[in-house]
């Protein structure tokens, strides 16, 4: 099991957070408690960078929802890049590639 490495970087139009490694159970409140810390505003968008996510369950899935439900309440956008191929089957099966813009890349999704 890959322990979650969270890194934050900051950009013109907001804040990136990359995840690397697992989005469990186990860490996806490390993801939650970094996010509730990072501050966010209007207009603003946040970037979720998965494409070193090597596994996501569905505490992650929650964790992601938590993400955009803070973002939408600080008047900022979401977007998730380079989403790996597995997660985003699952975001398409329950119909959550529907309220997340996915891009292939962070250049795309923080400039969109």
């Amino acid at each position: 099991m890959s322990p979650l490495d969270l890194t934050v970087r900051e950009t013109p139009k907001g804040s990136v957070v990359e995840v690397i490694g697992e989005l469990d159970y186990d860490t996806s409140a490390a993801l939650r408690d970094l996010l509730q810390a990072l501050p966010l505003e209007r207009g603003q968008r946040l970037v979720l960078e998965l494409a070193r996510m090597e596994f996501c369950d569905s505490s992650g899935i929650c964790a992601l929802i938590a993400a955009r439900n803070h973002a939408r309440s600080a008047g900022a956008d979401i977007a998730l890049a380079a989403v790996p191929a597995n997660t985003r089957r699952v975001l398409g099966v329950v119909g959550l590639d529907q309220l997340f813009p996915l891009h292939p890349d962070t250049e795309s999704a923080a400039g969109a």
